[in-house]
Parts: structure tokens; C-alpha cells; sequence
């Protein structure tokens, strides 16, 4: 294709500018993109689209891919959840209805084993200014609807999985949220923790919240290599939190690796739950009275859950 070629897809195709990007390492990006369009009305803890063309280059050391001719005009989208980085570049609290960008939480996929992953290979080629597309639509129901001024609320996450928390927990802060917040957020390296400094900031600033950052590769957390699962079976989240786990007001959200969720399977003949052989959060909290939500039937427990992969 020639250059003239690609300026008319992304013409096309294109509705948004990436107005910020920060890479906190070479596989990690925080980038703000601004549409051409209002942002739509939505609540902090929901998910977006982004998109770009198959014809755009892809970043060096990737899986090699082999697109069929006919796909060299696609778009390609994947949904991603909103992040936010909470405070200004000032320091104050970020007045987010007025930005006019949503902000996105985003690892380098380099290969898969389903195949070569198409997406985020091309987002890590953007440089400030350059185009993309945002979808037009903001849904999930990964929301702060259940939980009243002063429940303990936790996000327990993996990886970029705690996009979606620090937007709501941008608006627990926004609200005045009284009760405790925990966020815990396990990665494998320190260096992969891009919202670090805005914990430690809010951590000064607000009494009532705690960030837990634990890494698998490094002993830099509680002197050992400590999992989501590992802090409530322990004991340590409880000791950290500085009070014992209530279920009837408290309310957890886990987004991230499923291993480290547990989503139970239901056995069709006798109705029981069957939990993932690798024990997950879930397990742990529903044996300690904690509920699940149960969206088919419409009911809201105090487990919430958003599936990465």
C-alpha cells in the first residue's frame, strides 16, 4: 500500500487522537485518547473499544504474523476497560467529565498461543498526536452501583487488570467515601506497577486507603513472593486492612487473571458449584460467607468479577 493509501484509511476509519502517552516501561502504556466526538455518558469501572488498521506497522520482537491480502484494510478492535490516573498534573483530584479523553491501561502482547496478536503490537508504534479509533459505545455492568458511603470496598487485580479500579476508585474519592479502601495489585516485576506513585500519593493523602503492590519475580513485598490468594488466606489483607473481612458490608472487585479469580463452573445434574483445580479469590471468599454475583439471574452478591482473558 502507499502512503496515500494509508492517509485515506485512517481518514476512514480513525475517530480519536492520542493526546498523552506515558510507557512506564517498553511493554506497558498509559495512553489518553481524545475523540472526535462528546464522551459519552458512563460510569468508572466500564469498558470502551479500541481499534487500529491491519496496515499499520507493528512494534519490533513481536510474533511474526501472516494477514491474508484481504484483511490489509480491516480495522481491528478489542474492548478495553477505562483507566485513570486519579490526580492532575498538579496534584489535584482530576475534574474527569470536563477532559474530553478516556484513559486506557494497556500491556504489550509480543505471542499468543491462539496466534499472533494483532492489536497491541500496533497501539505501541503510537507516539502523541497520532490517530486510532475509540468506540463510540461505554458498557459493563464492573460497577460502583452496589456499594453504599461506608462499605470496605477491595480491588484485588492482576497486571493491567487495575485499570478499571483506579477510575473507581477515583470516584470513591470524588464521593467521599468513608468507609476503607484496599487496592492490591500482584505484577511480576515492581517495574510493571505504571500507577505506583499515584497510590503512594493517595495512600498519604487519605486515611482510609491502601495500596498492596506484590510482585512474583522480586521479593520486594512482605519479604516473599506473595499472590492475591496468598494475602487472604494468610491473613495478611485483614492485617493490613486493620479490620476483619464483614460480608455484609463489604464488597470485592477482582479483574485480572482468571487463575487468580476461580469463576466456578455449575455441575448441570446436581447444581453444585465446581471450582477451578487451582483455588482462586472466589473460593476463598465464598467459603467465608462472601457471594458471587450472579448476573443471569440478576443477583447482586458482594463478589464482582471482570475476566481479562
Amino acid at each position: 500500500m502507499t502512503p496515500e493509501e494509508w492517509a485515506a484509511l485512517r481518514q476512514k476509519h480513525y475517530n480519536a487522537t492520542a493526546v498523552v502517552l506515558r510507557k512506564p516501561n517498553p511493554d506497558l502504556m498509559i495512553v489518553r485518547a481524545r475523540p472526535d466526538f462528546p464522551v459519552p455518558m458512563h460510569k468508572p469501572g466500564q469498558y470502551s473499544t479500541l481499534g487500529m488498521g491491519q496496515w499499520e506497522p507493528r512494534a519490533p520482537g513481536c510474533q511474526d504474523e501472516l494477514p491474508k491480502p484481504a484483511d490489509d484494510k480491516k480495522l481491528i478492535r478489542r474492548a478495553y476497560s477505562i483507566s485513570c490516573s486519579v490526580l492532575d498534573d498538579k496534584g489535584a483530584l482530576l475534574d474527569m467529565p470536563r477532559t474530553g479523553w478516556l484513559e486506557f491501561y494497556i500491556v504489550l502482547v509480543r505471542q499468543s498461543e491462539q496466534g499472533p496478536p494483532a492489536l497491541t503490537p500496533r497501539l505501541f508504534t503510537l507516539s502523541e498526536g497520532d490517530r486510532l479509533f475509540v468506540g463510540e459505545k461505554i458498557a459493563g455492568h464492573y460497577t460502583l452501583d452496589p456499594v453504599q458511603p461506608g462499605d470496605t470496598v477491595l480491588f484485588l487485580s492482576t497486571g493491567t487488570g487495575e485499570a478499571p479500579h483506579n477510575y473507581m476508585l477515583w470516584e470513591l474519592i470524588r464521593r467521599g467515601h468513608t468507609g476503607k479502601i484496599l487496592s492490591a495489585c500482584c505484577v511480576r516485576y515492581r517495574r510493571d506497577l505504571g500507577y505506583l506513585p499515584v497510590h503512594e500519593e493517595l495512600m498519604h493523602r487519605h486515611p482510609n486507603y491502601t495500596y498492596l503492590s506484590l510482585t512474583t519475580r522480586e521479593a520486594l513485598n512482605l519479604q516473599q513472593k506473595v499472590y492475591i490468594q496468598d494475602l487472604l488466606t494468610s491473613g495478611q489483607l485483614e492485617e493490613r486492612l486493620g479490620q476483619p473481612l464483614d460480608p455484609a458490608a463489604t464488597h470485592v472487585y477482582l479483574c485480572g487473571n482468571p487463575k487468580m479469580i476461580g469463576v466456578p463452573n455449575t455441575d448441570k445434574a446436581t447444581g453444585a458449584k465446581i471450582y477451578p483445580e487451582s483455588k482462586g479469590v472466589i473460593e476463598i471468599l465464598e467459603k467465608r460467607q462472601f457471594q458471587l454475583d450472579q448476573p443471569s439471574q440478576k443477583l447482586k452478591g458482594n463478589i464482582h468479577v471482570e475476566e481479562y482473558w
